[in-house]
């Protein structure tokens, strides 16, 4: 009983105190017909109170997301069904829907009748502006009777999972020399002749097979050439994200840490694409993400989804172990890098093995930067020391856009260390 006063709205607690004074008075005055008057007014929000509360579990709902994945800036919709099983009139019902900040705003709806032969459908958009696993819900009811005397709320609906991953950027190209033309290994893909496939070739080197020498090229070339069964361009490429909160500047959608990881998740689904079994991992080596060169979309999904649940580190700097792209290809998104760090990484990549870096000028993510010139200088003394221990470097601002980063990583053979839109 307390529980189903606790529900009653003003109107009914106001009627409630009526019905007493009018019982008093009809005491006072010796009034049976006041009496009869005050017992019908108190006892008609104590009755709606407790058939509220006796009924409330006949509504029903479901929630669905469509789709279920979404992209940071994409769009996505909840559909809603609420319903009503049994024939006892349902006044007015305020749907409340939990909604995060990062989905956009949260939604509410008013239903004045609730019909018992059909189901009520209700959508709201969702708009993601942070990528994470974000939890819909719960949906929570307000129901009134239809006099307006007493409402209850109800939970009718959980959470819901959606994942928010990053926003992917088409991305053009390929690293000079990652499958086509020459590479770091000196192979050369030629056209072998009408009617047969392509062919790799290489020199000639000591103790090679003779039974792979490809006679053609080596006449064309004047010089001894050989088959190189594994394409080069199948080869494995590990991308290394610094997600290290330390290294990072900014907050929000607006946080150099999304930038990275938007970055990261582009060049990775880019070579998977282009045929290369991509490894995500983090600074400190750890697989994020092993994806082959082939398959569909699943894969896809797998690195999305790594980077969707990816959570900012709190360790202060680089600490390697061993190499962590093991042996493969590298390219590095990297934030704030200290001399040590450089080292770091520097120490444990084999010479001869292609080493790329976006080294992001943190600092200018930072709100209120008073000297942009002196923060930048530190960004250009890491890339510096990177590029001095062989390494391909393009130092990327708040304003870069991806695509045009990506074209210069590409040619950071012939051009090195450019500052592309952002302040120096």
């Amino acid at each position: 009983m307390l529980r189903a006063l606790s529900g009653l709205t003003t109107r009914g607690r106001c009627l409630l105190a009526a019905g007493l004074a009018a019982a008093v008075c009809s005491f006072v005055l010796n009034e049976r017909d006041l009496l009869r008057v005050a017992v019908f007014v108190v006892a008609l929000p104590l009755l709606v109170a407790v058939f509220i509360s006796a009924t409330r579990l006949r509504i029903g709902a479901t929630r669905a997301l469509h789709p279920q994945r979404v992209a940071v800036g994409g769009a996505g919709e909840v559909q809603l069904e609420l319903w009503r099983s049994g024939r006892l009139p349902a006044g007015e019902i305020l749907l409340e829907d939990g909604v995060p900040y990062a989905l956009g705003s949260r939604p509410r709806f008013v239903v004045e009748r609730l019909p018992h032969d059909r189901r009520v459908a209700l959508r709201y958009p969702l708009q993601p502006v942070l990528r994470g696993i974000q939890q819909v819900g719960p949906l929570r009811a307000t129901i009134t009777d239809p006099f307006g005397l007493c409402e209850f709320e109800r939970e009718l609906i959980g959470h819901s999972r959606l994942v928010v991953v990053p926003r992917v950027v088409p991305l053009w190209g390929l690293p000079s020399g990652a499958g086509i033309g020459v590479g770091d290994d000196g192979t050369v893909r030629l056209h072998a002749g009408q009617g047969e496939a392509d062919v790799i070739v290489r020199q000639y080197r000591q103790g090679d097979d003779l039974r792979k020498v490809h006679w053609r090229s080596t006449a064309r070339r004047d010089e001894i050439m050989v088959r190189v069964e594994e394409r080069p361009w199948r080869g494995g490429t590990t991308v290394l994200l610094d997600h290290r909160a330390a290294a990072h500047h900014g907050s929000g959608p607006a946080a150099s840490l999304e930038w990275a990881v938007s970055f990261a998740a582009s060049a990775a689904l880019h070579l998977r694409r282009a045929g290369h079994r991509v490894r995500l991992v983090s600074e400190h080596g750890v697989t994020l993400a092993d994806t082959p060169g082939d398959g569909g979309d699943h894969y896809d999904h797998v690195v999305l989804d790594a980077l969707a649940a990816l959570q900012p580190a709190h360790q202060r700097d680089i600490t390697l172990a061993s190499d962590p792209a093991d042996g493969q290809e590298m390219i590095a998104v990297l934030g704030t890098v200290s001399t040590e760090a450089v080292h770091e990484l520097a120490q444990f990549r084999p010479r001869g093995i292609r080493s790329l870096a976006v080294l992001l000028d943190t600092p200018t993510w930072s709100a209120g930067v008073t000297a942009p010139e002196q923060r930048a200088a530190a960004t250009e003394d890491s890339a510096a020391l990177l590029r001095a221990s062989g390494w391909g470097v393009v130092i990327a601002g708040p304003g870069s856009p991806m695509p045009q980063v990506w074209a210069e990583l590409c040619r950071s053979g012939a051009r090195r260390g450019t500052l592309i839109g952002g302040p120096r």
